[in-house]
């Protein structure tokens, strides 16, 4: 590939979205993008979207599987509310994402499949790339396809095959329109592709190819530069949220000296958690993929009564499923951690969409009085620190504990400082080695003597001499762990398994609000992946020189110690979820103040934009003489 000879203008940011069929391979597309994007040193945020059918209708608005990046010169929070870039590799792919674009977006059309037959299947009546409904728009329609066969024609493949390489003639000119590099690309081709020669090499030539169109081309008069953005020294990489929850589970064995035992079953989006882990048999990481759901979380708590640091993973729909054997976790007081990588629902729901609305769920999705303690964490890289908290209350406490993570988190990806694992702190996992000090005859064993700070009962795993006790579902005494129906020992149980849970608080920090002029009189409190878009669309109300807080929280059960004197002291607060108001709900219930929800169950994560609306609306219904009824929202998209 020659040198760019054509001009580059600077710009700071930029979001494109990648789109077509769901064989086009749109994710691989966007996936090698921001790789490239991450090393040259950007930040960034993505957001994959697929149809939740392994191979939906071919050329169908059901069938569109598409990958958006947002990548800039400083730090950013969200994949973005518009791209400024859309490349469809058919209708349907233009039809399912035009009405997400402003007018001066550039929109790049393979127009080979314009055909009047693929047209009806994406709702056309007419062609859109002659009847002047794209005329808002910088429109480069090209034959993607057409050009990617030429350029591959002396690879002997037929033109299916060759047609196949589409995505990267694409993914090379807008390599080029972004000046991306290219190395990396060209390595991952050579090793993915190493064992078909001709399907290697014929890729390869239409990604230089796509490179040499865009700066040959008059159809691009430019190409844009995006510099890196000023990030704190260390080594960095780009991770999904599910790949930073499986480096955290396995660091949380490291800190604890504990083989991590996986008990899973396949189920989206939680599926890549099982395949990450089970790379990793080298850091004494066992994965087991059971034949379902129960099976999974049985052989997990097994394990952990075994000694080892049980773990199973699912969504929604597999929560349901392994409510009973949670609740005999609880029974046990043995660690377990439960991850719950949510997805629209009810039943099946959206298995490919995001949601935040298993969190009564977590809460009480069991029978009896089974509580246990609740995480979120609120971006793809934060997965990693809340999946190594989970494990350190979970041993620390002898409580299963649900960590809620969603299908944006898990798989979207941003920039991640790799940690000094090092320097984490350790955690005492504090197994049982003989009798307890206050046994009554100072050598019998007590599997319900607690701990007085934590509340925690001995880990006692199987095989040692003098330690041995009952385990089961049926209530046990205090102390002695012996079957007990008594009334007076079963409320006492019940109290000090809720105590045990309350004592979490106490290890956990007090939240920070982000109030900078300390003058706001409307509190946002979010929870989980709401993070990026709230702060997004807090920065744009600031913007304005308008005052408003933000807090977010992290544990949600039991809750920070200072969050209801937080709560109270502001006059407005405000809980954008993806439910229908869950949080809020639990927040009036335990402290009895007035939270306003705004909530979507659309399957998408809030825009910043939208946000920005919301909270814009909210301040003005609060102090109407100070923040005008109507202000423009555009005018801070850069903040995003």
């Amino acid at each position: 590939m020659s040198s760019n000879a054509k001009p580059v203008e600077k710009i700071d940011r930029v979001v494109i979205r990648f789109a077509g069929d769901s064989g086009d391979g749109m994710q691989l597309t966007g996936d090698r993008f921001t790789q490239e994007t991450a090393a040259f040193g950007n930040d960034l945020s993505t957001m994959p979207n697929f149809p939740a059918e392994i191979r939906a209708p071919a050329g169908t608005i059901p069938g569109v599987s598409s990958f958006q990046l947002h990548f800039a010169n400083r730090d950013i929070l969200t994949p973005g509310d518009h791209p400024h870039v859309l490349v469809a590799m058919n209708p349907a792919a233009l039809k399912a994402n035009i009405a997400d674009l402003r007018p001066g977006a550039t929109v790049i059309v393979d127009t080979h499949d314009f055909t009047k037959r693929n047209l009806a299947k994406a709702g056309y009546a007419a062609d859109p790339l002659d009847d002047g409904s794209l005329a808002s728009f910088n429109l480069h329609a090209i034959d993607l396809t057409g050009l990617t066969v030429a350029s591959v024609k002396d690879f002997g493949l037929s033109r299916k095959d060759a047609a196949r390489s589409k995505n990267m003639f694409a993914l090379g000119l807008l390599s080029w329109m972004y000046g991306r590099p290219v190395e990396g690309t060209l390595a991952y081709i050579a090793s993915k592709f190493a064992k078909a020669p001709a399907i290697r090499d014929a890729n390869i030539a239409a990604f230089k190819a796509g490179w040499n169109f865009g700066e040959t081309t008059e159809a691009f008069a430019v190409s844009y530069e995006i510099e890196p953005a000023e990030v704190a020294a260390g080594r960095y990489r780009n991770i999904t949220g599910n790949t930073a929850l499986s480096y955290g589970l396995i660091a949380a064995g490291h800190l604890s000296g504990l083989p991590v035992f996986l008990g899973a079953y396949p189920i989206t989006p939680a599926s890549d958690i099982l395949h990450e882990l089970s790379k990793h048999k080298r850091f004494g990481v066992t994965t087991f993929q059971a034949e379902d759901e129960i099976a999974g979380i049985g052989a997990a708590l097994g394990a952990s009564f075994g000694g080892h640091l049980g773990v199973t993973s699912t969504s929604g729909p597999g929560v349901a499923l392994k409510a009973e054997a949670m609740g005999l976790a609880v029974m046990l007081e043995l660690p377990l951690v439960v991850v719950d990588v949510q997805r629209g629902g009810p039943s099946t729901g959206l298995p490919t969409k995001t949601e935040q609305a298993d969190l009564l769920l977590a809460m009480f999705g069991r029978n009896g009085e089974a509580p246990l303690p609740v995480i979120a964490p609120q971006s793809p890289t934060d997965c990693f620190d809340a999946a190594v908290d989970a494990a350190r209350i979970a041993i620390t406490y002898r409580t299963p504990v649900m960590l809620l993570s969603d299908g944006y988190l898990a798989n979207g990806s941003e920039p991640w400082r790799l940690p000094d694992v090092d320097g984490l702190p350790r955690i005492d996992p504090g197994f049982a080695t003989g009798a307890n000090d206050e046994s009554t005859d100072g050598a019998t064993f007590l599997p319900y003597k607690r701990d007085p700070q934590t509340l925690a009962r001995p880990w006692a795993p199987p095989g040692v001499a003098g330690l041995e006790h009952r385990i089961g579902g049926i209530e046990k005494a205090d102390l002695t762990g012996e079957i007990s129906y008594d009334p007076a020992n079963h409320d006492f149980m019940v109290r000090t398994r809720q105590a045990k849970v309350d004592a979490v608080a106490d290890s956990i920090p007090d939240l920070i609000v982000d109030d900078p002029s300390g003058k706001a009189q409307m509190l946002v409190v979010g929870w989980g992946s709401t993070y990026g878009p709230i702060a997004a669309g807090v920065r744009r109300v600031r913007a304005h020189g308008l005052d408003i807080a933000q807090v977010h929280v992290r544990h949600l059960n039991p809750f920070p110690n200072n969050l209801g004197t937080i709560l109270a002291s502001y006059d407005k607060v405000l809980v954008p979820e993806m439910n229908l108001g869950q949080l809020s709900l639990l927040l009036r219930a335990k402290y009895l103040v007035n939270a306003e929800g705004y909530n979507t169950v659309s399957g998408m994560p809030f825009g910043a934009e939208e946000l920005e609306r919301v909270f814009l609306d909210a301040l003005h219904e609060l102090t109407p003489d100070d923040v005008p009824a109507e202000i423009p929202t555009t005018l801070q998209e850069s903040l995003s």
